[in-house]
């Protein structure tokens, strides 16, 4: 699960020397000769990677692809980004005020036979029913709202804060491959 930044640099002859962009690529320390500065028109940054949060893809496959999910690249507006933001940090709040308990989870096979291991789940997750439910699927993970999912959801938030402060003039794009 990948969001990347993608930021227009494509300099014009209208442009003022201020406004123009110096584009280097160099590979060790030589210049990059299949590389033309001129023709480059957008940088791509990879600005987070998450692995089997799959609520997390779950609201950017509904909010953004209009639920189709084919491990297609999807725009997300910041509006989008602040929105889930604003989601986190409530059921960051929530699960923060929330007890925990113990429940045995199925883990895998071995010898033909099922393994299931205890963790401690929270135990009030209506917030997170709400707002970002953990999804079921294909390698998907864990639908448990747990120590793994608390950890996914700080630090998307510590993420997405980062990148909304930014300056602004960059697009957003997730995308998953499984």
């Amino acid at each position: 699960m990948y969001l990347s930044k993608k930021t227009y640099v494509k300099n014009w002859n209208h442009m003022s020397p201020e406004e123009l962009h110096k584009i280097t690529i160099k590979k060790g320390n030589k210049v990059r000769k299949d590389i033309k500065p001129e023709r480059v028109s957008h940088i791509v940054e990879e600005v987070a990677y998450w692995r089997k949060f799959n609520a997390l893809h779950n609201r950017f496959v509904q909010d953004c692809a209009n639920g189709e999910d084919n491990c297609q690249e999807m725009y997300v507006p910041r509006e989008t980004m602040e929105q889930i933001l604003n989601d986190l940090k409530e059921i960051k709040v929530s699960l923060d005020k929330s007890p925990k308990k113990k429940v045995q989870v199925e883990v895998g096979w071995s010898g033909g036979e099922k393994m299931y291991d205890d963790i401690e789940v929270y135990e009030d997750v209506s917030i997170v029913n709400e707002l970002l439910p953990p999804t079921p699927g294909f390698f998907f993970g864990s639908t448990e709202v747990d120590k793994y999912f608390y950890e996914e959801v700080c630090e998307t938030i510590n993420t997405f804060e980062e990148l909304l402060g930014e300056d602004g003039s960059s697009d957003f794009y997730y995308q998953a491959s499984w």
